[in-house]
């Protein structure tokens, strides 16, 4: 399988630029999730990955394969769109073999082996005469999504496939789309707004932002150890809590969610602020020497039971995760105590490279 090559890319619409200027390169048998949203830009991206529009600057290559000015059909590019793209006059398994018979040039037995194999692990084999008139959308969907892993493509593009369809449909697409990845390692580009499915399977996020790549990184790292506020903003339910200092002097800088100042190896000079996400908030009960005070303005109920506490320590406001049980009663007083281990520090919105200690 090719890997995915973008050399300065773009996609300029009148004075919108769409895609800008990117340079990537999505590694062969990975699954990169473009990730953000809407209007962001991975749309207009993929449809150019699959010659559906045209750059106005830059390349595409698969491989050593110059695909820049091609069309779909000499991509050898699979692809399913948001709303499923059917045969209409045909049934499940005539949708599925047909693409292989008119396009792959397979023989008549290997047209319905792959056909049943995907039938089998999509949970559609009592579907397979059926005709697509008589099927849900999500039963639809799961027949193109069949259609294209069967083609056995170099490259295979999914855009939001699962956001029009119900849960239970959702959930037995993507348990799909992961044992095919798991047998066939085929290079993927799925276009999402969810970041749980990012998450769940993706290799790797490309996360965008007004037409560019802010970041591309596993799906730990993105989480961890985001390069932008707005990559800490976005992952995340909710996102990061972000600090801002409220003094300077001799080279440290306060937080009021800290016990004590910071020392920067070199100081900055930009806005630097202190991400952390609610989930590495410690609540506690009782005073600590590395804990602050704070004051519990609301509390609710997550999905999962954990509790969603709004904190106030003087002017900062920020929020924690705890486990499930009895949260503080609203008004109540607790102490936090934010681990420095899991902050990332940003300097005029993108994170610090340097290691930060607490000042002696």
């Amino acid at each position: 399988m090719p890997d995915i090559r973008l050399t300065h890319l773009s996609r300029v619409f009148g004075a919108f630029k769409a895609v800008d200027d990117i340079t990537t390169v999505f590694p062969e048998g990975t699954v990169t999730c473009l990730l953000g949203p809407s209007g962001c830009g991975k749309t207009t991206l993929m449809r150019m990955i699959a010659g559906l529009e045209m750059p106005t600057t830059g390349s595409i290559n698969f491989g050593q394969r110059e695909m820049t000015h091609l069309p779909p059909g000499k991509r050898d590019v699979a692809m399913v769109f948001q709303y499923p793209v059917m045969y209409r006059t045909l049934s499940v398994i005539e949708n599925i073999e047909l693409p292989l018979r008119r396009d792959r040039k397979l023989s008549a037995a290997e047209c319905r082996r792959r056909a049943d194999e995907v039938l089998e692990v999509l949970q559609l084999t009592g579907e397979r005469h059926k005709h697509i008139g008589d099927l849900d959308i999500g039963t639809r969907q799961k027949v193109a999504v069949g259609r294209a892993i069967a083609r056995r493509c170099d490259v295979i593009l999914f855009d939001e496939p699962t956001t029009n369809v119900e849960v239970h449909a959702k959930l037995a697409l993507i348990r799909a789309f992961k044992e095919f990845r798991a047998r066939l390692k085929q290079t993927v580009i799925y276009v999402t707004h969810d970041q749980t499915e990012a998450m769940t399977l993706a290799d790797q996020i490309a996360l965008m932002q007004s037409g560019r790549i802010s970041q591309c990184a596993p799906p730990h790292v993105m989480y961890d150890k985001p390069e932008s506020r707005f990559g800490g903003w976005f992952l995340g339910n909710p996102g990061m809590n972000f600090v801002m200092p409220r003094g300077r002097e001799n080279g440290t800088i306060r937080f009021d969610v800290l016990p004590g100042a910071l020392a920067f190896p070199a100081l900055t000079l930009g806005e630097v602020s202190l991400g952390i996400r609610p989930e590495h908030v410690d609540v506690l009960a009782a005073p600590s020497e590395d804990a602050v005070p704070a004051r519990i303005i609301r509390s609710s109920i997550t999905i999962g039971g954990q509790n969603l506490l709004s904190l106030a320590v003087g002017e900062t406001r920020l929020k924690a995760k705890t486990a499930p049980g009895a949260p503080p009663a609203d008004g109540s007083t607790v102490f936090i105590r934010c681990r420095l281990e899991h902050a990332v520090f940003f300097n005029d919105g993108l994170r610090l490279p340097e290691a930060v200690r607490l000042a002696s």
